[in-house]
């Protein structure tokens, strides 16, 4: 595991450039795994398991899975206001209230992981239609400030590896298989 539980891969990192289009291509790449690579992480865990924060003051393996569908979500709109609006100013959301509300806690991972193959499945089919014209547009981030569509395509593929390593760590670390 990482020095830091929270970035078990390292935090996000770009150097906010256009990507070429393998770069993107692989970035798609990493995005279309996804939902299979999180099943798998959480391939027969227990519900005492799904309940275990991946880190002292974490959120549990149930929220991770929860809170990447509430993302993923967000991230096929943002990308699609990218590519039709003239530099949209993007909305953040509350991720810790997201994770706190009733289905966050408790819910059955079952339904996002399905929902989350869905999702998956149709902003793949949109990702790999655009090139570099849709990747040099902009979207302005309240945090991040003016970003392309090809820092969003590196920064939701950094995204689905950071969770899933967060699941796989806190499996390895327990010995959990």
């Amino acid at each position: 595991m990482a020095d830091d539980p929270r970035f078990p891969i390292g935090p996000f990192e770009s150097e906010r450039r256009p990507l070429t289009d393998g770069e993107r291509s692989r970035c798609t790449d990493t995005i279309e795994a996804h939902p299979a690579r999180m099943r798998a992480a959480v391939a027969g865990l227990t519900d005492d398991q799904l309940d275990t924060p991946y880190r002292d003051g974490g959120w549990t393996v149930r929220q991770v899975v929860h809170h990447v569908v509430d993302s993923h979500i967000n991230s096929y709109i943002r990308f699609k206001l990218a590519v039709t609006e003239d530099h949209p100013r993007i909305t953040t959301y509350e991720q810790d209230q997201w994770a706190n509300f009733a289905d966050g806690k408790t819910a059955p991972v079952e339904g996002s992981l399905r929902l989350l193959e869905s999702l998956h499945a149709r902003w793949v089919s949109f990702l790999r239609t655009l090139g570099s014209e849709e990747g040099a547009r902009t979207v302005d981030h309240p945090e991040l400030g003016s970003i392309s569509v090809d820092t969003l395509f590196e920064l939701y593929a950094w995204h689905c590896r950071h969770h899933e390593g967060h699941i796989t760590e806190l499996r390895r670390a327990r010995g959990w298989g």
